[in-house]
């Protein structure tokens, strides 16, 4: 494959301590970084701090929330950092989820797909330095100059689940962040990103545990796919990739608030599905095989659970 990344920063370490670790990765043969930003560090500054400790990486946000930022700040923060690491930098946004916009920052869920499609075409013309004066569907911008214009604009991917939100991806992004599906899923999904002509970045998140120790694979992994997968918006993609009925018990027991009982109710099966675990040949297979189905680029996330993560990142590395 031509492109790995890794998501960062790694959990359970100081990010001033992860210099070490990020500078290995390029030296292992990872291509890219990728951050996130829900309820730990800012989507920025790991990769602000990663373009010093390892220049050759590319670096990625996947995502940040079209809705916590207004859109004068966000073209600030998407400016700055492309200014900082030219040519190197991927901006991913996406709606987010409803607890991390509603319940977290007490901004209304409203018309996602409007939104993040208004706040696209506004990026696209403010990084230019021109000046905004627009009315869009969601929000309006009355006369917003950007004093630092990068020297490269950056590339826009938009995080997407279900078809119209891919579409918009392909349309009006550089391409499409796709996250908590199985390597199979992978071949329903691209289509739609390239309905108007191939050549889109696809870069999906890829949890991973790279032990053979299933039964903590399993137990650790449930507790992250019912974290994920009773939030309405991922409930209505597994839904429409047709996981309706494997999930319907586990939807009921939660919304019932029997939590363990909806963890009992995860198949093992959907684990093996969405999280890659086995030895390091095991899981470099797995990986392999979201790459043949359309993955451009996998951003591979450890869950934490009996193993040691340095080890597991060298072990799986594209030098092994």
């Amino acid at each position: 494959m031509s492109r790995l990344g890794m998501t960062i920063p790694f959990d359970g370490i100081p990010l001033h301590a992860q210099a070490d670790w990020i500078a290995e990765l390029a030296e292992l043969g990872y291509t890219d970084v990728w951050s996130s930003e829900a309820g730990a560090a800012d989507a920025f500054t790991p990769l602000a701090l990663a373009s010093v400790w390892a220049p050759s990486l590319r670096l990625g946000c996947a995502i940040v929330p079209a809705y916590t930022r207004g859109p004068a700040t966000l073209a600030q923060c998407v400016a700055t950092l492309a200014d900082a690491a030219p040519g190197r930098f991927c901006f991913g946004i996406g709606t987010s989820s409803q607890p991390i916009v509603e319940r977290w920052n007490d901004i209304a869920f409203e018309a996602p797909y409007a939104k993040v499609r208004d706040t696209v075409r506004f990026l696209r013309v403010a990084l230019t330095g021109e000046k905004v004066r627009e009315d869009y569907e969601t929000f309006s911008v009355k006369g917003f100059k950007l004093g630092l214009v990068p020297e490269v604009r950056p590339e826009i991917l938009i995080a997407a689940l279900r078809p119209g939100m891919l579409r918009l991806a392909g349309r009006e992004g550089d391409g499409a962040i796709i996250n908590w599906l199985s390597a199979e899923d992978v071949a329903t999904v691209v289509p739609h990103v390239h309905e108007q002509g191939d050549g889109k970045q696809i870069v999906a998140r890829i949890f991973v545990m790279p032990t053979t120790d299933v039964d903590t694979v399993r137990s650790v992994a449930k507790f992250a796919i019912a974290a994920y997968l009773t939030v309405p918006v991922y409930a209505k993609f597994h839904e429409w990739l047709g996981r309706g009925d494997m999930l319907a018990t586990m939807w009921q027991r939660w919304s019932d608030g029997d939590r363990k009982g909806a963890l009992e109710a995860i198949p093992d099966e959907l684990v093996d599905q969405l999280v890659i675990h086995g030895t390091p040949e095991q899981c470099r297979a797995h990986i392999r095989r979201y790459v043949d189905n359309g993955v451009t680029c996998p951003a591979l996330a450890f869950i934490p659970g009996g193993y040691d993560v340095r080890d597991a990142m060298r072990a799986i590395a594209p030098t092994a």
